[in-house]
């Protein structure tokens, strides 16, 4: 369940939302009626742009703070992309900095969790989620030109 819900513009092969500045993350909390978990500054975007593929999700740590679990995946890999401050990432029994910039891979069995090592900086990451092997090829082999002009006159604004 998410608060102030960010609405999603579409057409018939994309959307798009805006979500604001990361340093607005705070006012998006997730609540899962699973487990008694309540996350302020965490905001998931499957149901938002209505992915298909991967899980995307917005995530901020206020300053001297820590996440309060471990957690694994059954199959899904994560990708974090750290955008803003500074902390440090353990993976098993690993422990690495992590700041803007930083660019982590967890693989589904590895046992993470993460502080904001901070005084005065919330913590800011964007997750990637999707099924480990599931994507063998180079994006190259995926993607193809298309043998048009590109113009920015006359198209719809959305």
């Amino acid at each position: 369940m998410l608060q102030d819900t960010p609405i999603a513009r579409t057409g018939s092969n994309f959307a798009v939302a805006d979500i604001g500045p990361f340093a607005e993350l705070r006012r998006f909390t997730f609540e899962t009626p699973e487990a008694p978990l309540k996350l302020e500054g965490k905001l998931f975007l499957k149901q938002i742009l209505n992915l298909t593929g991967s899980e995307i999700s917005f995530n901020n740590l206020p300053p001297a703070s820590s996440l309060l679990f471990y957690h694994k995946h059954r199959l899904n890999e994560e990708i974090y992309i750290f955008v803003r401050g500074n902390g440090q990432f353990q993976v098993d029994d690993c422990v690495f900095p992590v700041n803007e910039g930083t660019v982590v891979r967890v693989d589904p069995a590895g046992e993470r969790c993460m502080r904001n090592t901070s005084d005065a900086e919330d913590l800011c990451w964007i997750v990637i989620q999707s099924r480990a092997g599931s994507y063998p090829d180079h994006t190259i082999q995926d993607g193809f030109g298309v043998q048009k002009r590109v113009s920015w006159v006359g198209k719809c604004q959305v």
